[in-house]
């Protein structure tokens, strides 16, 4: 089984467990990013580049954006109560500087995937995705270390229950799982 493909060691019943099992994904796409560069330099646009460009797009279009908007919602509030606003508005401002990159990025990203980019677009798409890993390793770090620590002395069991309720919501996953839930097959 792919590390990247990993299901996270925590669920809804302990958001931050699972924002942080988060963080240790977004690290091993941001690695996987690496040596895709390294890749396509060295073997162009195969089936193996393909696949890992496929796989960071689905990442960082599908599950880093809930994961923003989850510590939009739940971390950043908390920061500011905790009278560390100019942390959450720093947080808060690296968001959106990683979507305005993510933005730039997807379409080379596309280009590999469909096995299109030409070589001179390699190198500057290189540049811009070290850019990016460095400034999602930083956020990843002060979040990690500051603002998760901060927000979670703010927050009691019952306002931890709503939290993973609502992160649970967003992504459409049943939540909690009771017996019942965990035998059923999956719907169709």
């Amino acid at each position: 089984m792919s590390l990247l493909h990993a299901a996270p060691a925590a669920g809804f019943d302990a958001p931050f467990e699972l924002m942080g099992a988060c963080h240790e994904r977004m690290a091993r796409t941001l690695a996987l990013l690496a040596r895709l560069g390294a890749h396509v330099a060295a073997h162009g646009c195969d089936g193996q580049a393909r696949d890992a460009a496929g796989d960071v797009l689905r990442y960082f279009t599908l599950a880093a954006p809930l994961h923003h908007e989850d510590e939009e919602r739940h971390v950043l509030p908390r920061l500011r109560e905790r009278g560390q606003g100019a942390l959450a508005d720093r947080l808060g401002a690296e968001h959106r500087e990683m979507e305005a990159q993510w933005a730039a990025i997807a379409p080379t990203l596309e280009a590999i995937r469909d096995g299109r980019l030409r070589d001179d677009e390699l190198p500057g798409a290189r540049e811009r995705w070290d850019r990016f890993a460095t400034l999602y390793r930083g956020h990843i770090e002060v979040e990690d270390h500051a603002a998760y620590p901060a927000a979670l002395e703010a927050l009691t069991g019952p306002e931890l229950q709503v939290m993973g309720a609502e992160m649970a919501a967003r992504r459409k996953t049943p939540w909690p799982v009771t017996p019942r839930d965990e035998a059923a097959p999956p719907s169709r």
